[in-house]
Formats: structure tokens, sequence, C-alpha cells
């Protein structure tokens, strides 16, 4: 009886976190896109600060720009479209 009851224990104890991973999943996914808009959100507002005026300059911000509005655009649940 002993037995049984500890298998039960272990049993439950190990299948406590089997059903939370794809919960945990999504909220970590869901932090680092906050944590991306915020670092690419700033990174837009420091670089047009101190843009040079050439091609490349202007692209990289492009760039910023783009992944600032995925990331952000992941946050508010909208439906994002990868390509330029």
């Amino acid at each position: 009886m002993k037995l049984f009851i500890l298998n039960m224990l272990l049993a439950s104890i190990v299948m406590a976190g089997f059903f939370n991973d794809e919960q945990q999943g999504k909220k970590a996914e869901m932090m680092e896109n906050e944590r991306l808009c915020k670092l690419f959100t700033k990174k837009v507002e420091d670089y047009k600060k101190t843009i040079r005026d050439d091609m490349l300059a202007k692209t990289t911000l492009a760039s910023y720009e783009h992944r600032k509005s995925l990331f952000c655009a992941k946050i508010k649940g909208e439906d994002v479209n990868t390509s330029r």
C-alpha cells in the first residue's frame, strides 16, 4: 500500500509540469517579444538622433523600424506579415 501511494505521489509530481509546457512557452515568447519591442523602440529613437545622411544609415534605420513593428505587433496580437 505504501508503494502504491509513493508511486501515485511520484506520478503526480512528474505530470504536474507536463501540461503547462505550452503555456510556459507562450509566456516566454511573449516576454521575449516585449523585450525586443522595447529594445528596437529605443534603438530607433537613439538612431534618429544621431543618423548620418547616407544610404547605409537610412537602410539601417528602416531595418530597425521594421523589426520594431514586427515585435510590437506580436505583443498586440496582430497578424504579422514578415515579408517586406
